[in-house]
Formats: C-alpha cells, structure tokens, sequence
C-alpha cells in the first residue's frame, strides 16, 4: 500500500529524504519525554504546570496533539508520495517543518517570557504547514478520494484551537472540546486508514492466500455513528446516548474483527500488534458503555483508545514504514519486535484492565503502565534509530 519504488539514487542526510524518519524518530523520543515528566508529575509530585495548568492537562494535550500528530505526519507525507507519485517535503522544508513541531513542543517548558497566545500561533501553525504540505500533491494529482484525510486534517486543527481558548479562559469548555475531538479525530483518522491497509497488510503477510471480509455498509454506518457518538461525547459526556452509541460502535467494530481475522497473524508481530491495537479500540467501547450502565471510570475507557488503541496502533505502524521505506523485510522483522510489542500491549493492561480488576492499587498500576510505554519505546528507538539515520539498504532515495 505504502512502498514506494524510486529508482532516482540516494544523496545527502538519509534522515531528512522522507518524513517518517524525523517524525516516527522524534515522535518515539517525545512520547518517552513526555511521559517521564508525566510519571515525575504523577507518580512523585512533582510540581510542574507547562501552560500554567495542571501537569495532566499537558499530558493529555501533548500526546494528542504532540506525539500522535508527528506519527501522522510522518505516516501521512510518506504515504501521499506513495498515492499520488509527487515527492513530499523532503530536505531542509522537511527540516523546518520538523523543528516547528520541536519547538512547539519545547516552548510550554520555557515559563512566562514566551506568551501563551504564542505557543498557540506556533502549535497551530505546524498543522496548518502539515495541512498544506498534505494538500498540495493531493489537488495537483486530483487524488479527490484523500480530501477525507485532509478534512480530519482541518478539524484537528479546529480541535486544537478549542483547546487554546478554553486555556486562555475564552471558551469555557473548549479544554474538554479540545482534548477529546482531537482524540476521536485520530481515532477516525485510524478507523479511515485502518481499513485500508490492515487486511492488506495481513493478506500479504500470513504466507498463504486469504481473503478477508469487507463490507461496505459497515464501513459507512460505523463511520457515521462514530461522528455522532464524539458530537455526544462532548455535548452529554458519558450519557444514555453515548452508551447507546458505544453499544452499536461496539458490535459494528467487532464484525470488522472478525471478518479481517486470520490465524497467521500470529505469526508475525507487525501484524498481531495491529490487530490488538484494534481490539483496544473495540475494548474502548465496551468500557464506554460500562461507564454508564456500571459506573466505571471513564478514564478506562480513554486509556483504552488512548494507550492501548493509538499506542500500539502507532508503533506498529511506524515499525512497518520504516521497515518497508528502508527496503527491509516485513516479513521477517527484527526479532526485537516482540518485545517491543509485547511490553506496550501488557502497559496497556496494566493501565486498563488492572485498574477495574484491583481499583485499591491504581496509582501502582498507573506507574507501572508508564514504565511499560517508556520501555517499549526506548526498545522501539533502539531498533530503529540506525535505520532512520541510514541509506535505503538498495540504495534508492527515501
């Protein structure tokens, strides 16, 4: 789906030919960053308040909109070379691209000479930079069927400013609004792509002929009833509707299961991790409605979608781009993997499962998970960070 075959040879930094080399690389180094200064936060109260607000909201905020958003990026702009046959940022605009996004994520901790209005221009305008770099190989190759993409785009963006005026006290709920859109868009984002290229990727993955099952009809309804169960969501958070909704989303997404299930994905962890990640997706629902009939937490099921979905969603998908991009084996990955793998799918129990089995011991559980994320993505950079820094392996440029 994503391999780009470019006869043209290699020159220059390898790190700056394509986007999913800074951003998997940075994205990857910032999640372990991020979640350091959670857990110091968090776990040993440690007094910090970037924006000059609760360490909580930071996290919340920075793991959407600073750490999942550089993996679309990086994903995206390598993707859309791929789709449309037009080169993406690539060079020293790919370069100045990537350290806007560095220095948005810096500027919270520099205190009170930098405004926050300007930390908002400066957040938002990696989007919008993004946004146009998406764009223009889309509109010049008339790839219409991506402006869904680039919509979510837009509306991440749109997020993102709710979340700045709820900071600077302008929008009363525009915090909340801000933080969950912009994680039922990636969401969305994940669903939208997801089918796309995870039955491929397991059709030719599992060494034996398979057809897995699509059906149109799913597509369109699960994605109709998932916009209305976020418009719920921020609107009558956790109520009867929500539950209703997360009900349905629930038993939709769990057909897709099904028929994208084959046993072969055990085979290979590039694509077992994709398939439990899409569980913990599916697992977020359930959760969801739990919150309303049993009164759960509803931070299980945010951890649900957030740790375990978009987590190892994430990281399967950067181990496989960049694999395929450096013309390595998909097939036969490294071995490393398994942990990698393993170790982020077990934070994810520990953050969700653990919590609603032994509520007595949730900060444990909580500072646990986060040694977990930290492991598995210190692992992650070790693996990767050769391959990143280095030449396609044929020698071509990407």
């Amino acid at each position: 789906m994503i391999k780009i075959e470019d006869q043209q040879q290699a020159h220059g930094l390898a790190l700056l030919h394509l986007s999913f080399r800074p951003f998997f690389l940075g994205a990857a180094a910032f999640s372990i960053i991020a979640t350091v200064i959670w857990m110091a936060a968090y776990t040993f109260g440690w007094e910090t308040r970037p924006y000059g607000l609760p360490a909580m909201t930071w996290h919340a905020h920075e793991m959407i909109y600073g750490y999942a958003i550089a993996v679309i990026a990086g994903f995206l702009l390598t993707a859309i070379k791929n789709w449309t046959g037009i080169q993406t940022l690539n060079g020293l605009p790919l370069l100045l691209l990537f350290l806007l996004w560095v220095m948005a994520r810096a500027l919270p901790f520099i205190g009170a000479p930098v405004d926050m209005i300007v930390i908002a221009v400066i957040d938002n305008l990696f989007i919008v930079a993004l946004i146009m770099a998406a764009a223009y190989p889309v509109i010049k190759a008339r790839q219409w069927k991506q402006l869904a993409i680039l919509l979510k785009l837009l509306l991440l963006l749109g997020s993102n400013v709710l979340f700045y005026l709820g900071v600077l006290d302008v929008l009363e709920k525009g915090i909340y609004w801000g933080l969950y859109s912009g994680l039922y868009l990636i969401m969305a984002l994940i669903f939208t792509i997801g089918r796309r290229v995870i039955p491929f990727f397991i059709e030719r993955g599992v060494g034996y002929p398979v057809q897995l099952k699509n059906w149109k009809w799913l597509d369109i309804s699960s994605l109709v009833l998932f916009l209305l169960f976020w418009i719920a969501d921020l609107l009558a958070p956790n109520g009867v509707v929500v539950a209703v909704l997360a009900g349905i989303l629930l038993l939709l997404h769990s057909t897709r299961m099904v028929g994208w299930y084959t046993h072969g994905i055990w085979r290979n962890p590039l694509l077992w991790v994709l398939y439990l990640a899409y569980g913990s997706l599916v697992a977020g629902f359930l959760l969801k409605l739990a919150v309303f009939v049993f009164g759960v937490s509803p931070y299980l099921a945010l951890h649900a979608f957030a740790f375990g979905g978009i987590g190892m969603m994430t990281i399967g998908m950067m181990s496989r781009v960049s694999l395929g991009h450096t013309a390595r084996s998909v097939t036969e990955p490294p071995a490393a993997l398994f942990w990698v793998f393993l170790i982020l799918f077990i934070g994810a129990v520990a953050r969700v499962l653990l919590p609603l089995i032994d509520p007595s011991h949730h900060s444990v559980w909580v500072g646990l998970s986060q040694v977990l994320w930290i492991v598995s993505f210190s692992l992650f950079l070790y693996v990767y960070t050769p391959m990143l820094f280095r030449l396609r392996v044929d020698g071509r440029y990407g």
